[in-house]
This record gives C-alpha cells, sequence and structure tokens, in this order.
C-alpha cells in the first residue's frame, strides 16, 4: 500500500499551452505565406498550427472536420472571397470561431462589418499589424 509522502509531484511545472489552432484562407500562396511570417510560430506563448486553405470548399471541410481558435480570410481572394465566406459562417456555424478579414484598403471595413468579422486588416499587409490583430486574440484576460 503507497502512502502519499511517496507521490512525486513537480512544482512549478506549468502544463505546455495548448496550441492555437488558425485556419488561414486565401486564393494567393504569398498572401498566406506573409500571414504566417507577420504571425510567427507563437501568439501569447502559445505555438501556433496552421491549417491552409485555397478555396471555399477548402474552408467549409477544414472547419467541418476542426476546431480553430482562429479564421483568417482574405477578403481579395478571386471567385469566392473571405467577406461573404465570413458572413456565411457567421450565419450557419452555432459556435463560430473568431474571423479575421484581410480586406483591400482601409475603406473597406465597412464591408468587414457587413461580413460580421471580428477585425480586419488591410493591404498591403503590415507584418507588424498582422502579428498585433492575431494577438488580440489570443491576449490573456485582464485581472480585475
Amino acid at each position: 500500500m503507497a502512502c502519499m509522502s511517496e507521490v512525486v509531484t513537480h512544482e512549478g511545472a506549468a502544463p505546455a499551452p495548448r496550441p492555437a489552432r488558425i485556419l488561414i484562407y486565401s486564393d494567393d500562396r504569398n498572401v498566406r505565406e506573409n500571414v504566417r511570417f507577420a504571425v510567427g510560430s507563437a501568439s501569447h506563448g502559445r505555438p501556433v498550427e496552421w491549417t491552409e486553405t485555397a478555396t471555399h470548399a477548402a474552408v467549409i471541410s477544414a472547419i467541418d472536420a476542426s476546431t480553430f481558435d482562429l479564421v483568417i480570410l482574405d477578403g481579395e481572394a478571386a471567385k469566392s472571397g473571405g467577406m461573404g465566406l465570413c458572413r456565411q459562417l457567421k450565419h450557419e456555424l452555432y459556435n463560430c470561431p473568431p474571423m479575421l478579414l484581410l480586406v483591400g484598403r482601409p475603406t473597406d471595413a465597412w464591408l468587414a462589418t457587413w461580413s460580421e468579422a471580428d477585425a480586419a486588416v488591410s493591404h498591403p499587409l503590415d507584418p507588424f499589424v498582422v502579428r498585433e490583430a492575431v494577438d488580440e486574440f489570443f491576449a490573456p484576460a485582464a485581472a480585475h
């Protein structure tokens, strides 16, 4: 019979943070690459796991198959833009993940509002602005 004093514990060893699962949609490989580069490998200490998609159907399939902490949609994608896709997902998913929309220019912010995006960043993509926008989604809640 083991007694409690025989149990080994590692005090102070915090569990590894759960990865931040981010889906990115753009038909332009360069846009996807620029966003991944801007965000880096971690956000607020959480490693980032990327799922890249280039088509509307691939986004729907990925969201049906997995859970994401953030979805980044390129509003300038050809054939099926991220704005309409964002609005569709917001209306169809009960637990819709937060959406970051990449819009063509700052004056397109109203389109991000129409699409019900949680945040928007305009092209040309400034890596610091992209990183800051993504980090906002993973920032720890402020202690009160």
